[in-house]
């Protein structure tokens, strides 16, 4: 998420950003600096919070060969997912989720998709072996590195991350 430009517009009309991730925060910290990313990034790790909102699995939910995602049972290639949720908080301090979106809905954050949908070519994605597979880290497009070599849905002749 490149939000470091625009959280001072958020907080002008009342609006915070965080990030949630499963990893420790150690190596969220670390990753946050190696990025150059200001925004605030807080770890759920040895907690529900992803599984709560459906974008975290077990393996033996997996196993069973359909999770609930995107609001559906199905298969699903990891124990990860994206999502995005919005909570309200009210005047009282009560806490209100207001709105999730799973998968491509997510892609509206992704600015870099938003403008390749306005070029002649747009995504360019039909050759490719999935979606993003093109995609990397700003910094490992000249090694062709990817972020975690352990990820199923990966084409078996993806660079490993280091």
């Amino acid at each position: 998420m490149r939000a470091n430009g625009a959280l001072v517009h958020l907080a002008q009309r009342d609006v915070s950003f965080a990030a949630i991730s499963r990893a420790p925060y150690p190596k969220i910290a670390a990753f946050k600096k190696r990025m150059g990313w200001r925004f605030n990034w807080v770890s759920s790790n040895g907690n529900d919070f992803n599984r709560d909102y459906h974008v975290a699995f077990t393996k033996e939910e997996l196993a069973k060969g359909k999770v609930d995602y995107n609001f559906d049972l199905g298969a699903f290639p990891s124990t990860e997912a994206p999502g995005i949720s919005v909570f309200y908080k009210d005047e009282n301090g009560e806490i209100f989720h207001t709105y999730s979106a799973y998968a491509r809905g997510t892609e509206t954050t992704m600015n870099t998709y938003n403008y390749l949908d306005l070029v002649p070519k747009g995504r360019d994605e039909e050759a490719l072996p999935f979606t993003m597979s093109w995609l990397r880290h700003h910094d490992r497009y000249d090694t062709g590195y990817l972020a975690d070599a352990d990820k199923p849905y990966w084409p078996a002749d993806a660079v490993p991350a280091r």
